[in-house]
């Protein structure tokens, strides 16, 4: 780097406080992506607004050389209320920056900052502001609308601050780094009737009981001890009197995995499960089944390429031991072009709560590492010969 980022430090933390004390969620983010876009005009890059709905890339060019890298954050709040007494807590119930997405945005404004006024590089970064990282697959909407065509990035890299780890810690690995996430909604239908004549009609609440006790048992049973994976059901519905066998129970849950063949091996295993149940028990079971967001998958050179830019940074840089089996869409990003996801410790102790908690605020003392990173490993990626430019 050409000079250090001190200088650009309170600007920075005062820009995550400020994002964090207006949160707006997926899709929504227009007051966050017109700071974004105007920040990234006042650094003198390129700006292309409206991708993917709310989504901005900025777009950094140094010299002759057409070799692109692309980095990404993500930018929308969760629908959670916020618990605390801090200056910048959420002006708006129900909406908070519970998992530092403020943070994510913060540091690449950062590095776009840093890296237009350093002349120690030549190539392309495209400054990558994903909408709706929650749950609404915002890095897919901006793929499927030619983000890659339109910024043809050999390689692409995106951070998370990491509660689990401390601050100046850093940790990757080759391969799966967090899992594919999947939906199940199951419908259990009888006809209802009076609880005292169970045998009039099919029980609904048993044939819902049953299943659930089943399902538990399918990665127990059915995943090779070898493979990971995780159900849950987080949600059960039915009935309003204690007298009335209910027409209907709901069911929700979660399934995790990380490799394509167990993936399709729980799904099947799960509507199996739900016809030999319906069957016993004489009821209907309607399975709606949904995969929306697949295990995020790092290629073992940007991966390694990922930790040689955290030491560079400053970092202890740390190969990660296991996956983690919450979910990401930048996913969405990897699977178009070869790159790496890393985890950036936010300092055990010093923010205990977890993320998605309603007290979670991100470390401001991460920014500096974050900002580092990314300008590292974007000059890293563009000097280096040796890593695919395709998976």
């Amino acid at each position: 780097m050409s000079a250090t980022i001190d200088d650009l430090l309170p600007d920075l933390i005062a820009l995550r406080r400020d994002l964090h004390a207006h949160p707006e969620l997926a899709f929504e983010e227009r007051r966050t992506s017109g700071i974004v876009a105007a920040a990234l005009r006042e650094a003198g890059l390129e700006v292309y607004e409206g991708i993917g709905g709310t989504g901005v890339v900025g777009v950094l060019r140094r010299g002759g050389s057409p070799r692109m890298v692309g980095l990404r954050a993500d930018m929308d709040a969760l629908p959670l209320v916020e618990q605390g007494e801090r200056p910048h807590v959420s002006r708006f119930p129900g909406r908070h920056h519970g998992c530092g997405h403020d943070g994510h945005t913060a540091m690449l404004l950062g590095a776009a900052r840093q890296l237009a006024r350093d002349e120690a590089f030549e190539g392309c970064v495209a400054f990558i502001f994903q909408p709706a990282e929650e749950g609404r697959g915002g890095a897919r909407e901006m793929v499927l609308e030619g983000l890659f065509e339109r910024f043809p990035c050999e390689a692409v890299f995106a951070v998370h601050n990491w509660p689990d780890l401390p601050l100046g810690v850093a940790a990757t690995r080759s391969g799966p780094i967090m899992a594919a996430a999947d939906r199940f909604d199951i419908v259990v239908r009888g006809r209802g009737g009076h609880a005292a004549q169970p045998h009039h009609t099919p029980d609904v609440v048993l044939a819902a009981s049953t299943l659930v006790a089943q399902l538990h048992t399918i990665v127990s049973r059915r995943v090779p001890p070898t493979e990971n994976a995780v159900l849950s059901v987080t949600r059960i519905s039915g009935g309003q009197s204690h007298n009335v066998l209910p027409a209907a129970v709901e069911l929700t849950g979660t399934v995790r995995s990380f490799n394509g063949a167990v993936q399709d091996m729980l799904e099947q295993a799960l509507h199996d499960m739900a016809a030999g149940i319906a069957r016993a028990s004489g009821t209907t079971i309607d399975v709606e089944y949904t995969r929306y967001y697949p295990a995020t998958i790092n290629s073992p050179a940007h991966a390694q390429l990922a930790l040689e830019a955290a030491r560079r940074a400053g970092l202890e840089a740390q190969t990660a031991g296991a996956p983690a089996f919450t979910s990401e869409d930048f996913a969405f990003m990897l699977q178009q072009r070869p790159g790496a996801y890393l985890w950036l410790g936010q300092g055990a102790g010093t923010s205990p709560a977890p993320l998605h908690h309603p007290s979670y605020d991100f470390n401001d003392d991460v920014l500096a590492f974050g900002v580092r990173w990314f300008v590292t490993v974007a000059q890293l990626a563009l000097q280096d010969t040796s890593t695919p430019s395709q998976k």
